[in-house]
């Protein structure tokens, strides 16, 4: 299926691009999310007619990212959880755990922003974990898991 794309969508393509991808794909993500339209010649002449449009919104996107990258770069996220004596976690310390940690210190990050390529953390310590607002935005996040004391 030949879809037009109104955002840049990583590995895809760019706000604009014409792809063709597999039915199924189009039908139950990228339409659904407003990421692309069906690539009729209607759909290309409105497209055309609000180019400005997406690529103001799309700009403005990136900047907002760029801006909330420059904040996160750095941060010390500190999250509490359970541990045996050998510091192994009852548990793990998730996405979503860090995402909550750092809504809390007052920046919005959604938890499918935070990229943790080695899986869960699953031990007490230090880790560094990318947060990705935004395709082409990422930003260096140290996580800090300690044993809590109860």
């Amino acid at each position: 299926m030949q879809v037009i794309l109104l955002e840049k969508v990583g590995k895809l393509g760019n706000l604009g691009d014409v792809v063709k991808v597999k039915e199924g794909f189009a039908r139950n993500y990228l339409i659904p999310s407003k990421l692309a339209r069906r690539a009729t010649d209607a759909a290309i002449k409105e497209f055309e007619a609000r180019r400005v449009e997406l690529e103001k919104a799309a700009a403005a996107k990136l900047a907002a990212a760029q801006s909330l990258g420059e904040q996160l770069a750095g941060k010390v996220v500190r999250i509490a959880q359970k541990a045996g004596v050998d510091g192994r976690l009852f548990g793990s310390v998730t996405n979503a755990d860090v995402a909550e940690g750092l809504t809390k210190m007052g920046l919005t990050v959604a938890k499918a922003q935070v990229r943790m390529p080695n899986g869960p953390l699953k031990i007490v310590g230090e880790h560094v974990v990318t947060v990705a607002p935004h395709g082409d935005v990422t930003a260096e996040v140290t996580v800090q898991v300690v044993a809590q004391t109860d």
